[in-house]
């Protein structure tokens, strides 16, 4: 006889490791309504080597003495445990009753729940979903594979600290659908990134420590609540991106740490099983049953949420020194078994959701990232560039005086651009930890610490890869972030910040206009060139990008000290006049004012009698102190 609480080919799935909407069938589910009401609800949970499970909650006052709690029976040989409880309801906190094989008890949140109490609370909730999404599931999917082809700009965000009330507390998920959307896309940008959205009990992790992967963080409201605010987005013409942790998980009791009394999500081996920097436990991605609970949980939110995308553990010897480690198979210190998840979850992401992004924080040089599975690859969409970014932040923070023995910092990403599919990120992990702000990184008085964040900003736009901008920084905060204060918001009443805010949304409205500064990210060799790339005396970069569609063409060229370059000669690919499109120092910026037009006109002519830096003819422009120029064809 078929099993009514798990099915033969449920059942089949889940041994294998292979159910992809694992959330279906395991957690807690709310039966529906018959003819005499509420019919209560059902429970699954996987604990292959518990002793006993029971359900207990709101509807017998957590009492797990047997003649008061259900009993989950086990579901064949899959480790699963199922049972149906008629007294539960709607919005009933629970927890499991696990019984370890010693005898030990102890009470767990659900792995699979698709909600959760509010922190310091850690029960599951029952719950069930009413959102209406405003566009069906085909015009989604297809607005979100035209949006993830095209240009790409991400605004990063913690939802808990963006906006805040008089007294403290975070706005919610409902009040951040009515602003945030409209501050993201009115400046320009195409995506926003959420740092992470799953149940996560210690604040102060930022989400990176999660407890409950299927259920949204309660603070920000309910996960219909979650769904409002990523419907705006979309309705905003924004891309929702969320940072997904498969790495590591807390060992707090009530979670997923020897949730059986064995070592079940994570390896037993400590040499493997634990985290030396974050005291964290680390996944077994060997285990098939943990595989498919991560991909599951991938596909719930791309799913259930609409997300477009979700985003250390590569190697066995990461923070661990000798004698700390396991070598793999081959002697190596590569995790095959990471390796061989990430190229899973991969390959069913793009099978199941062709469209969507799978976005690699990898700090290292790991090859072929981006690169297609059946080429030895990963798989990943994009990677983030933190090459780059030390680079370009250990550049801009130095004394402009001795940038010029310096000079390769900025070359250099330049050589391996065309090695993957790249985002250049400014994220939150480079504003904490008395780093201080991206403003307070700079160097010298305010006047130039805004001048060098202005060319920052416009360095990191024009550059080859795609901009991952963390909130803050379009305010130019002074203070270091802190998740327990909304942004520095009345920043904005000061012309120099409010000239940071301006400028940021004319470098997006800048691309939106000029392809040639996006459209060959992915291809930087035949869409990029140096005109010069070695005028380290002057601490002059300029270059020319290309657009492989339509051959439009825009020059740049960033002069990174605070002397200005006039009569500055810049090789053209293209006759006639040319245009300033974007300087960072005009003074709707907060700049200076200095011409780039030598005469003081609107046009820059091409000197057909004097070729430059490998062109048929060249421009003489005036660069600005600290500033970055970008110039165009005259239309």
């Amino acid at each position: 006889m078929s099993d009514p609480l798990l099915g033969d080919v449920d059942r089949h799935l889940v041994a294998e490791g292979r159910h992809r909407r694992l959330w279906e069938v395991l957690g807690g589910h709310l039966l529906p309504d018959g003819p005499d009401g509420p019919a209560g609800a059902r429970f699954a949970v996987w604990a292959p080597n518990a002793r006993s499970v029971r359900v207990v909650g709101d509807w017998n006052h957590w009492n797990g003495e047997a003649a008061h709690s259900l009993l989950l029976e086990p579901r064949g040989s899959t480790g699963v445990h199922a049972g149906v409880e008629p007294r539960a309801r709607e919005h009933h906190a629970y927890k499991y009753l696990v019984e370890e094989q010693s005898g030990r008890r102890t009470l767990r949140a659900d792995p699979v729940a698709t909600a959760a109490e509010v922190p310091p609370a850690t029960a599951s909730v029952l719950t069930r979903s009413r959102h209406e999404w405003r566009s069906d599931a085909a015009d989604w999917r297809a607005a979100r594979a035209v949006r993830n082809s095209g240009r790409m700009s991400v605004y990063e965000v913690h939802l808990g600290s963006w906006r805040r009330h008089p007294d403290g507390r975070a706005h919610s998920y409902r009040e951040l659908a009515e602003e945030l959307p409209g501050w993201a896309a009115g400046l320009g940008f195409t995506h926003v990134e959420f740092l992470p959205v799953a149940t996560h009990p210690f604040g102060g992790s930022w989400g990176y420590q999660v407890t409950g992967y299927f259920a949204p963080d309660a603070r920000g409201g309910t996960p219909d609540d979650l769904r409002a605010l990523i419907d705006a987005c979309h309705d905003a013409g924004l891309g929702v991106l969320v940072d997904w942790v498969p790495a590591h998980f807390p060992r707090d009791e009530h979670a997923l740490a020897r949730f059986d009394g064995t070592a079940l999500y994570e390896h037993a081996d400590p040499r493997r099983g634990a985290h030396p920097d974050w005291g964290t436990l680390v996944f077994n991605h060997g285990r098939r049953e943990v595989r498919n609970f991560l991909v599951a949980n991938a596909l719930y939110w791309l799913e259930e949420f609409r997300v477009d995308a979700v985003a250390s553990m590569l190697y066995l010897d990461y923070s661990r020194e000798p004698g700390e480690w396991v070598p793999n198979e081959w002697g190596g210190r590569e995790d095959l078994d990471a390796v061989g998840f990430v190229r899973e979850l991969t390959g069913v992401v793009a099978e199941e959701h062709p469209g969507a992004l799978i976005v690699a924080e990898e700090s290292t040089s790991w090859p072929g990232v981006t690169a297609p599975v059946g080429d030895g690859g990963l798989g990943c969409s994009l990677k983030w560039n933190l090459g780059w970014m030390h680079d370009t932040l250990t550049y801009f923070g130095r004394d402009p005086v001795h940038r010029r023995h310096h000079h390769h910092d900025l070359t250099f990403p330049m050589v391996y651009a065309p090695h993957e599919r790249w985002i250049l990120p400014f994220s939150h992990d480079e504003v904490v930890h008395g780093k201080g702000s991206l403003l307070t990184r700079m160097p010298g008085d305010d006047w130039q610490r805004f001048a060098n964040l202005r060319a920052l900003l416009a360095w990191q736009w024009c550059h080859p890869g795609r901009q991952l901008l963390f909130m803050g920084a379009e305010v130019a905060q002074v203070r270091e972030w802190s998740h327990d204060r909304e942004l520095d918001w009345w920043l904005l009443e000061d012309p120099a910040h409010e000239g940071i805010r301006r400028l940021v949304a004319a470098l997006n409205d800048l691309q939106a206009r000029h392809p040639e500064l996006w459209a060959g990210d992915d291809d930087p060799d035949a869409t990029c060139w140096w005109l010069d790339a070695d005028d380290r005396d002057q601490s002059v970069y300029s270059f020319a990008r290309r657009d492989p569609g339509t051959g439009g063409v825009a020059l740049v060229a960033a002069n990174l000290t605070p002397v200005p370059r006039p009569g500055y000669r810049l090789g053209a690919p293209v006759a006639g006049g040319w245009s300033v499109a974007l300087s960072t120092d005009d003074v709707r910026f907060g700049g200076s004012g200095h011409g780039v037009v030598p005469d003081g006109g609107s046009l820059v002519p091409a000197d057909e009698a004097t070729p430059w830096q490998g062109q048929p003819r060249s421009l003489l422009v005036s660069l600005p102190p600290l500033s970055v120029v970008v110039l165009t064809p005259a239309s």
